[in-house]
């Protein structure tokens, strides 16, 4: 068989190859030579077609079937076969394949072998790709050598035992006798690795670190280190643009922020060495920046004085002078780590992060902004806003959300004045527009209906900015309702902020109704601007009949949201005309108030009311057919219905039973799905749901133990049990879901379905995605109501996408607590 060709006229021809297709040609051809060769055992030639298959992996293509000819060179006694052989077994195994333990004796073999070069590749080749049984029994020699007076063996040693410590941590105590002399050593390749082996006992071990901060008084030794390569002279063996070794002296400043950690003493005997690296360090190279910048970190982590700590962020503020952007970005980054407990240092830099807005880089930009709003108090916060706003203004769609969301925080945060607040806030929903995120509606409605001194001045500025543009729909929602709310104050020109506009009530109304006929207008926003109008109804004197009309066109509406809105308020005008304007009448003073107890918070027209179920008598009333079929298809079963039902409530004999009776001539009944996350499908909340006074249920149910009703492929989910206070035969049920696998678990949907003798509601879930290792819970509230007093049974269904693929799964639950149906 002729002599195959040379590694290097291989990688000659491949590189000659015009296309992909050639490439792989000639791939291919060679490594069937290469097959031929090993099937014949030609041990001449066995070296350099290793070699050859290693640059073929390197370019991506299959060498899997010269693993064992790899093993067959490092048992050769050559040096050259050991070494291709070696580096093979780098490259082509891992502890996943069996067949690297075959490798085990003769890497044991080696590393006694008498040449240094042997041992260092056994080392190498250890420390790269041990499996943990290889490192058990391995552990010794490595052991051994990083006792040898040989430097070139102690530095590889030291390597490969920071391996064997990490796949075997318990045998982390057999090194601790060998670490002893590591750092009295002058060679440093030796003292790297020996820090590097230090630093990973002690982030390892917290024995460990208790152990070298006391016993062996490890900080001294290495703040010596330190000062001798601080103080040196020129070394050309170690000089990286004038600065001796600036990689042994990062690794020490990483150890010596590890053992200064928590710990006083520590702290204080590393002080002065760190105020000398940071002032003697030159800064005109990237090299002596790294060092700053890790010294940094060791002074912002440990206990020291607060002169260093305003040293190091002095440091930092010269950074973001620099021209390099990647410098400015860890400037930003190390400053909005420190900002809380630094403020004032960190505030003399101010200037210079609010021009880093300015900036083109995008990731800058966003470090910039979080800074920016983390540096806003009481004092800047004119001067700030002024500089966020112009940055809101031209900044690029992707901030704008952010930026947005932190003005609002930080104007009600430290906000002068109602009038400044107002008017920053109308600032930014012009300028961010539909970018404003959800919450921001709510909120500015509830400022302006506690600003009672700002009305006439808030409606007249919120209208002339509807005049300029309607498209921005959290601006138009909060204008539509401060309109509906205020438009008498409108009309009658009461400001006295700032010079009053003449208005007439038709003109109020042709902009409310400009914006239900908008293209441009969401349901939502339509919504706010059908119940403006009719608020209004009770406001203008002399427009009630044009409202009617218009009421009464939206009465048919295919939106269900505006028609069902629109029915409601055209039965005010028709059956109770007389209660028209105390419903109507204006919004009280809202607080901000946080539920105990888990209710659905419905937004209409910026109020927010629970959905109390418990308010209205449910009925043990058969349901058609159809409607208990409905959930049966869905969960696959034919045994249990679904009876998810909001019945009219019926006539209280009280001062406000009127009121209640209301709606009675509409049918309110029907099977209403449980909403998932993302698309609620059940029925709207009628105006007046949620008088009642009395509390929702018992806070704590007493005797009541929780339960697991579903645990599988790491969905887990809870039920905890809760009574009612207004219906004793309503069991609230809150579902807890939670995740142990290592990836998130979106789009979850919950869904059950019960027996026909109960009747099931669910509310929204607080989230479609269930977090990770547990991070967090998603949680959904289901009330059963159970008038016969029957145990409890459920079938529920849950839906999720994890790790990209689409799960369903089905499940019975009839373990239920007897206290949570007796």
């Amino acid at each position: 068989m002729p002599a195959p060709i040379r590694l290097r006229e291989l990688i000659r021809t491949i590189r000659t190859a015009r296309t992909q297709a050639e490439e792989r040609e000639m791939i291919q051809k060679e490594c069937a030579a290469i097959r031929s060769s090993f099937r014949e055992e030609d041990n001449t030639y066995r070296c350099r077609n290793v070699a050859k298959l290693l640059y073929m992996h390197m370019l991506g293509y299959p060498a899997h079937f010269g693993q064992l000819e790899c093993l067959k060179l490092i048992a050769s006694q050559k040096f050259t076969d050991k070494r291709i052989g070696y580096l093979g077994a780098m490259l082509l195994l891992d502890e996943r394949q069996d067949v690297h333990l075959l490798m085990t004796n003769c890497i044991k073999n080696d590393l006694n072998h008498s040449t240094q070069f042997v041992q260092g590749l056994a080392l190498c080749t250890l420390g790269c790709m041990g499996s943990s049984e290889m490192c058990r029994d391995l552990a010794g020699e490595v052991e051994k050598l990083l006792k040898t007076s040989n430097s070139y063996l102690r530095k590889k040693a030291a390597l490969s035992a920071v391996h064997v410590i990490r796949k075997v941590p318990e045998l982390m105590e057999m090194f601790l006798p060998a670490t002893k002399n590591l750092l009295n050593e002058k060679n440093h390749g030796v003292l790297h690795t020996s820090v590097v082996l230090l630093t990973e006992m002690c982030e390892r071990s917290p024995d460990m670190l208790a152990h070298f901060r006391k016993n062996e008084k490890l900080v001294p030794q290495l703040v010596r280190i330190l000062k001798n390569l601080i103080m040196s002279g020129y070394s050309p063996e170690h000089d990286v643009s004038g600065i001796s070794d600036p990689f042994l002296q990062v690794r020490i400043l990483r150890l010596l922020r590890i053992l200064g950690r928590n710990d006083d003493d520590s702290s204080e005997a590393m002080n002065d060495i760190l105020a000398q690296v940071a002032t003697n360090t030159e800064t005109s190279k990237n090299v002596g920046n790294a060092i700053l910048y890790e010294t940094v970190l060791t002074i912002m982590d440990i206990k020291s004085e607060s002169g260093l700590r305003v040293l190091a962020i002095n440091i930092l503020g010269r950074f973001l002078l620099n021209n390099d952007k990647n410098i400015r970005y860890v400037a930003l980054t190390s400053l909005l780590k420190t900002v809380q407990t630094d403020h004032n240092a960190v505030q003399r830099h101010r200037s210079t992060i609010v021009d880093c807005l300015k900036d083109l880089d995008v990731s800058i930009k966003r470090r910039a902004m979080e800074l920016s709003f983390a540096l806003v108090n009481g004092n800047n916060i004119r001067g700030m806003m002024k500089e966020l706003l112009y940055f809101l203004d031209s900044c690029d769609p992707e901030f704008k959300a952010d930026c947005a969301s932190g003005v609002f925080h930080a104007a009600e945060k430290y906000a002068p004045s109602k009038r400044w607040h107002i008017d920053t806030i109308m600032r930014v929903l012009t300028t961010a527009g539909s970018y404003v995120r959800d919450d921001a509606v709510p909120n500015l409605i509830q400022l302006i209906t506690n600003s009672v001194e700002m009305h006439g001045y808030t409606v007249q500025r919120l209208y002339k900015a509807l005049i300029d543009d309607i498209s921005q729909q959290p601006l138009t929602q909060v204008s539509s309702w401060c309109i509906g709310e205020y438009g008498d104050l409108l009309v009658s020109g009461k400001c006295e902020e700032e010079e009053p506009i003449q208005v007439t009530e038709d003109e109020v109304l042709d902009v409310l109704e400009g914006i239900l006929v908008s293209n441009l207008s969401s349901t939502v926003t339509r919504g706010y601007s059908l119940t403006a109008i009719m608020k209004l109804s009770t406001r203008f004197a002399s427009t009630v009949n044009r409202i009617k009309k218009v009421v009464l066109v939206y009465g048919s509406s295919i939106d269900v949201e505006l028609q069902q809105r629109a029915v409601e308020y055209n039965a005010l005008f028709k059956k109770y005309d007389h209660m028209r304007p105390a419903l109507l009448e204006r919004m009280p003073i809202m607080e901000k108030t946080s539920t105990s107890g888990p209710t659905e918070i419905v937004q209409t027209n910026g109020e927010t009311e629970p959905s109390i179920l418990e308010t209205k008598h449910v009925p043990n009333v058969p349901q058609p057919a159809n409607q208990a079929n409905d959930l049966l298809d869905l969960l696959g079963g034919n045994d249990v219905i679904s009876v998810i039902q909001t019945a009219p409530p019926t006539k209280l004999v009280s001062a406000g039973g009127e009121l209640l009776d209301l709606l009675g001539d509409l049918s309110l009944s029907g099977s209403v799905p449980a909403p998932g996350p993302q698309v609620s499908i059940s029925q709207p909340p009628f105006l007046l749901d949620g008088l009642a006074s009395q509390p929702l249920f018992n806070d704590v149910a007493a005797g009541i133990p929780p339960m697991i009703a579903y645990n599988k492929n790491g969905l887990k989910i809870d039920f905890t049990f809760e009574r009612s206070n207004t219906n004793p035969n309503i069991a609230v049920i809150t579902m807890h879901a939670s995740n142990s696998t290592e990836a998130e678990m979106t789009e979850f949907v919950f869904q059950a379905a019960v027996p026909k003798t109960f009747q099931l509601q669910l509310l929204s879930p607080s989230s479609n995605i269930v977090p990770a290792l547990n991070a967090g819970t998603v949680t959904q509230i289901i009330k059963v109501l159970n008038p016969q007093k029957q145990q409890l049974r459920m079938r529920v269904k849950l839906t999720y996408t994890h790790k990209g693929s689409s799960l369903q799964d089905l499940a019975e639950v009839n373990n239920f607590p007897p206290q949570s149906w007796q």
